[in-house]
């Protein structure tokens, strides 16, 4: 009966096509977009655009029905995800920064089962596919949902699709977990040592200032010499990533030094500079400098292992739970006690940094 059924004027068709016994969609669904002249019959004759193809009639007609409630533009329909990444990038890149993009980059690439999809036939299983099976950490898959709200905030302005699946991709489930996170794996004292040994190259002293401070590398990275005491042997972290952050670091007498190098090798408002007197970014520091270091010594840890190798050095040298946490800045809330002894003076910090572990050679000098 509903294969009878005549549909409203320019509402659309679904047309069994030949060789329908060969094909796995035999069905065409279609829209009427307008009206040409046949000169040589000397009449009118329609025009189509296909929205798809269907298993069966009553699929068809789903579509058509699905069709007209969120219209998408047909011109466009066949855009694939990459193409529709590729046309937004160049719009969205044109004022972001080069973190920014290398991030949405990051996203992008994770996704690469779906970049010959057409985007308007991905649906949340699709979407939520990448999420569940690319192995990536929770900040990266935070990424990927962003890039997909952005990319269907964008196919859905130029009318490519008619619904916003990306709303319902969920990457609670995990929060508590990081796949691929990297061990926060302290320098040994050996280590330590050949550090120590290479004090006079300026870019292992950046290493050794992390290890002895325990500055997150972008506290350290955005330090101004306003912020810095050399007198008083401490610098203020203004601007951190967590509330606890904001705090005042001593610097200890031994790596004293290696501060104030920095601190008079340049014009640079910054303490960390690149060769032309720039502020250091993370990636241009971390891809040039801190990386290549690393590898020559065939060592592998990360900026935020120098973070955690102060931490455990001050524990060793049973410095209290409450200095521990004044110095490195720790995100796990202080006591009320604690918090009563936020005024302590900078120069039981200090006595506290020159406490744990350093050569004895460094000592002896």
């Amino acid at each position: 009966m509903a294969k009878n059924l005549k549909l409203p004027n320019s509402y659309g068709s679904v047309t069994k096509m030949s060789n329908a016994s060969r094909r796995r969609k035999p069905y065409m669904v279609r829209i009427t977009t307008g009206y040409a002249l046949d000169e040589a019959k000397g009449k009118s004759i329609q025009k189509y655009a296909i929205i798809g193809y269907a298993k069966t009639r009553q699929e068809g007609m789903q579509m058509l029905a699905k069709y007209h409630e969120r219209p998408f533009d047909l011109e466009n329909g066949s855009m694939t995800f990459r193409e529709v990444y590729d046309n937004w990038s160049v719009e969205k890149y044109a004022d972001a920064t080069k973190s920014t993009i290398n991030g949405y980059r990051a996203a992008y690439n994770a996704c690469s089962v779906l970049f010959e999809h057409k985007f308007r036939d991905l649906k949340t299983k699709d979407l939520q596919n990448v999420i569940d099976n690319c192995d990536k950490n929770y900040p990266t898959l935070r990424k990927i949902k962003i890039l997909f709200n952005q990319l269907y905030s964008y196919a859905m302005k130029l009318d490519i699709c008619g619904k916003d699946y990306s709303k319902y991709v969920n990457i609670s489930k995990y929060s508590d977990k990081n796949p691929n996170k990297y061990d926060r794996k302290a320098f040994t004292k050996k280590q330590i040592d050949i550090l120590w040994s290479l004090k006079d190259d300026k870019y292992y002293q950046i290493i050794l200032i992390m290890i002895y401070t325990g500055v997150r590398i972008d506290e350290l990275l955005s330090l101004k010499k306003e912020n810095i005491h050399l007198e008083e042997h401490y610098f203020n972290v203004i601007k951190s990533k967590t509330e606890n952050g904001i705090r005042k670091v001593p610097i200890s007498d031994y790596i004293y030094p290696l501060v104030e190098n920095w601190y008079h090798s340049s014009k640079c408002e910054y303490l960390l500079h690149t060769e032309e007197d720039k502020r250091f970014k993370y990636r241009n520091y971390y891809d040039s400098y801190f990386l290549p270091l690393m590898v020559q010594l065939g060592f592998d840890q990360t900026p935020h292992c120098c973070r955690h190798t102060c931490i455990s050095l001050l524990a060793e040298a049973e410095v209290s739970p409450t200095y521990q946490k004044m110095i490195v800045g720790h995100k796990g809330a202080m006591s009320l006690t604690e918090k009563v002894y936020t005024h302590i003076d900078i120069k039981l910090l200090i006595d506290a940094v020159n406490s744990i572990y350093y050569p004895e050679s460094i000592k002896n000098k």
